[in-house]
């Protein structure tokens, strides 16, 4: 009898709760729609957020009305029709609880920048010790009305978080100081040509491999990745050695400084999570999935230039713009990216990087900015952002705005073997985007040739038109050529553009 009163009062209990009106939560948008957003132009443009389930929403932005619903997990999004470039503007959102709004808002590009320290590299510099080339004017000159500027704070995550804690800002000499470098010489001069507000989003995380940047979903389904994926299986233990060595370089400092004596130098050691597979993309890229872009903007390369790593880096580096094309689901999104610089780098392989990058041109949509003449051999951070931004730029006018500018430096086609006048046998290299070949008056430098043993040796190099021929009295049978394959080349090879070739091997499979 008294379980049937209890079961009967706690279905009561359990009814009422089920009739109350539910607790309303208030209309909230992401942290990527807040004031001084950019709104992608000429294309639907995605709002989203969160409010009370079941809720009825109406959204009003510039000249467009539009009702939505939540859904039961407290999720809403609706698109508005496509807008031309303009602004400001103002979105509200109301039907649940006090209207909310968004301010300020252009509609323009959204260009969505990543990579790792080259990419990160803010208008002020890494420090004294590296500094951007004309630093003090560049910030002191960096209000611009037309760019907005937004950073992602750094995030690593097991799992893809759906927003992130930081907001839109003006572009100011204060806000600028902080952004990319690359990315706002970029933004600058498009907006500049285009004549359409700008968006630069800066989610960037210096010494960090591609692996971090994408999803377990690609991740695991690709056996070309499995070297990646297995090393999240190990990450636990890394840590936990990472973790025993900081605390014998503690003991160690200590040590030496009671003996009176400079600390002991310590190896960096990388394996803090940023390095875990997939977390800077649960952490940094998932969240913007659902924001329409105009394009990518990428600049990595060098924390995959081991001996282990770097010849799998194209596999790697094709999966991430597919795995980022396919979760931004808005078609082939141009991705334009760096080829990583000149450094002296010894026991990693940069030329094999460079080479990994330049075939990842085969991919349709992506085009690549060649660096190698503006490295800095001591300093893994070039001065000179303002020509890598501008080379980006250049670009996209030419892959994505459709102006009629010439956008690719001299790209390797083929090599044939040919024979000089004294029976000495070469290989001569033809170039796509090569017109007007030149060395700029220096003596053509940085080729080899190798044999069928594939082993590359020093070449003599010489210009016919606007070919190249390569030969050298220790290669009597030449199969292979390649160019600018050292960690660094001291001088390049342009088209009439003023554009640098690309290191590249006509190897089938380069792996050394």
């Amino acid at each position: 009898m008294s379980f049937c009163k209890t079961t009967a009062l706690t279905c009561a209990v359990l009814l009422a709760a089920c009739l109350a009106p539910s607790a309303r939560a208030a209309v909230r948008l992401p942290k990527m729609l807040s004031d001084h957003a950019v709104l992608q132009r000429d294309r639907p443009i995605h709002l989203w957020g969160w409010a009370t389930p079941g809720a009825h929403l109406t959204l009003r932005f510039h000249q467009q009305t539009l009702t939505g619903e939540v859904d039961a997990l407290g999720k809403w999004s609706v698109y508005l029709q496509p807008e031309t470039a303009g602004g400001p503007y103002v979105l509200s959102i109301s039907g649940d609880g006090p209207e909310v709004m968004a301010s300020d808002l252009l509609v323009g590009d959204v260009w969505f920048a990543s990579g790792q320290s080259n990419m990160e590299f803010p208008l002020e510099g890494f420090g004294a010790g590296t500094p951007l080339k004309n630093q003090a004017q560049e910030i002191a000159a960096a209000t611009n009305p037309r760019l907005r500027l937004l950073v992602a704070e750094h995030k690593s995550s097991d799992f893809p978080l759906n927003d992130i804690t930081t907001t839109w800002t003006e572009c100011a000499p204060e806000t600028a100081k902080n952004f990319s470098a690359v990315a706002y010489f970029f933004g600058r001069e498009i907006a500049a040509k285009e004549n359409v507000p700008i968006g630069l989003i800066d989610s960037t995380w210096g010494g960090t491999p591609a692996d971090s940047w994408i999803s377990l979903d690609t991740l695991g389904s690709n056996a070309q990745l499995l070297p990646a994926f297995a090393s999240r299986a190990s990450f636990a233990d890394l840590q936990t050695d990472a973790a025993a060595q900081t605390e014998a370089n503690k003991r160690d400092a200590e040590a030496a400084k009671a003996a009176g004596k400079p600390a002991p130098s310590q190896p960096w050691q990388p394996f803090e999570t940023s390095w875990l597979p997939a977390g800077l993309y649960n952490g940094m890229i998932a969240p913007f999935t659902p924001m329409t872009v105009k394009g990518f903007l990428w600049y990595q390369g060098e924390a995959n230039s081991s001996p282990d790593r770097a010849p799998y880096y194209d596999s790697l580096f094709a999966a991430l713009i597919g795995d980022w094309r396919s979760h931004f689901a808005q078609g082939n999104l141009p991705f334009l990216y760096v080829q990583i610089s000149s450094f002296s780098s010894p026991g990693e392989e940069w030329g094999l990087v460079r080479e990994q990058q330049r075939r990842v041109l085969a991919i349709a949509n992506t085009a690549m900015a060649v660096t190698l003449d503006i490295g800095n051999p001591n300093n893994v951070h070039p001065a000179d952002k303002q020509t890598v931004g501008a080379r980006l730029a250049v670009a996209a006018r030419g892959m994505v705005y459709g102006e009629a500018v010439a956008y690719r430096g001299p790209l390797f086609r083929e090599a044939t073997t040919t024979r000089a006048a004294d029976g000495t046998a070469g290989m001569q290299v033809w170039f796509d985007h090569g017109e007007g070949l030149t060395f700029h008056g220096k003596a053509p430098s940085g080729f080899e040739l190798a044999g069928p043993d594939h082993q590359f040796v020093a070449a003599q190099a010489r210009q016919e038109g606007d070919t190249v021929v390569v030969a050298s009295p220790a290669v009597p049978h030449p199969a292979f050529v390649r160019y600018g394959w050292a960690s660094v080349v001291t001088d390049s090879l342009y088209n009439a553009q003023g554009l640098p070739a690309s290191t590249f091997s006509s190897e089938r499979n380069p792996v050394h």
